[in-house]
């Protein structure tokens, strides 16, 4: 690091504040310039080129965008945690140059994370499933909005009528309303239901649509996920595009830190205590292995939608399938056993299933190595 200058932006939509730190540790600011391409370039040129030069800047809103234009000008560039920058107890200042110099001067010392950055086919496959996932949770407002409305007017549907099927629909589109504008709120909200629908399955049909054209690893990941028991297409499809390899991860519990799963800590001394869980990680890959987990409460078994899943894979991963079955199982029926809670022993065999995913992943993406 004696010859090389470290940059540190704050970046912003418009604008990006710059510092840099020298060879001999001096930290300056370089300013602010606008947030674009060519202002970048002149901005590389001006500290004397790509070479010997490396830059950062936090995650955040503005995506990787500067990342993938420094790194076609040559430049070596890390995006940083913002949570995991080191902060000095008594700095209550807080400005873009003072934050461009940080990085900076972090950059130097080595006391910044870096996170993962995607290639620009992984960041695609990522918005199309969290695309999805907002459907999903709009088309519940929805929902939510015209069961309150026909309650509010003592609409209730027939008994043993399941919700939100076609015939509860149509039992919808029956009901009379003397008021004109009442008809037309029901309308309204029953359009609305109907149209996130058609939405979520445009949203799908395009997921199994880039599916078929990724490349033959991300496919192979996807269809070695959905052997396991509660991971189907799109949770398995979720998962590759929210972690990108797999075999990024050294440990399994470094997988399970990244999810934001694992207990919080503070001990000191030979005083230990552990709390919840620290949901500091990926919120995406953290929901999804939790409501896989709830699959597990069954008794282990090969049903014909899982061999059907599982027609083609490698015994390996067969094995690491049936083995988490087993094993999930059993520490869901020992937990409710001690009586914790179901929401806590979801959660623990969703710590676990990671692990199982892990395993899976690193085996498949050393089968593709090798």
């Amino acid at each position: 690091m004696k010859t090389v200058r470290c940059l540190g932006m704050d970046v912003h939509a418009a604008t990006i504040a710059a510092a840099v730190a020298e060879p001999d540790g001096t930290v300056r600011a370089l300013g602010t310039v606008p947030n674009t391409p060519e202002a970048l370039r002149k901005l590389v040129q001006k500290l004397g080129g790509p070479s010997g030069l490396q830059a950062c800047y936090e995650a955040g809103p503005c995506g990787y965008a500067v990342y993938w234009q420094l790194t076609a000008l040559g430049v070596a560039c890390t995006v940083v945690a913002p949570t995991l920058i080191p902060q000095k107890a008594g700095d209550r200042v807080k400005t873009d140059r003072r934050d461009a110099e940080k990085l900076a001067r972090g950059l130097r010392a080595g006391e910044l994370t870096a996170v993962w950055v995607p290639d620009a086919a992984q960041e695609a496959l990522r918005d199309l499933v969290r695309a999805r996932l907002a459907a999903k949770r709009d088309q519940g407002r929805h929902r939510h909005r015209l069961a309150k409305f026909l309650l509010r007017h003592g609409r209730r549907p027939p008994s043993g009528m399941r919700a939100w099927t076609q015939r509860h629909l149509e039992w919808v589109q029956r009901q009379p309303f003397a008021e004109l504008a009442q008809q037309a709120v029901l309308a309204d909200h029953l359009h609305e239901v109907q149209r996130a629908g058609e939405r979520i399955a445009h949203l799908e049909r395009a997921i199994r649509d880039a599916l078929a054209q990724a490349r033959p690893a991300v496919r192979e990941m996807v269809a070695a996920l959905a052997a396991l028991r509660g991971i189907a297409l799109l949770s398995a499809v979720t998962i590759v595009a929210e972690v990108g390899p797999l075999s990024r991860f050294k440990t399994p519990r470094q997988l399970m830190a990244y999810a934001g799963i694992v207990s919080r800590e503070h001990s000191s001394g030979s005083r230990v205590w552990r709390g919840a869980i620290t949901k500091t990680g990926n919120a995406h890959l953290r929901r999804v292995v939790i409501e896989a987990a709830w699959a597990y409460r069954h008794r282990p078994a090969v049903t014909a939608t899982i061999r059907r899943r599982q027609a083609g894979l490698s015994p390996e991963v067969t094995a690491i399938a049936w083995k988490a079955q087993q094993r999930l199982h059993a520490r869901h029926r020992h937990l409710l056993g001690r009586g914790k809670s179901a929401p806590k022993v979801i959660t623990a065999m969703g710590r676990e299933l990671l692990g199982f995913i892990w395993a899976i992943g690193v085996a498949v993406e050393g089968q593709a190595a090798g």
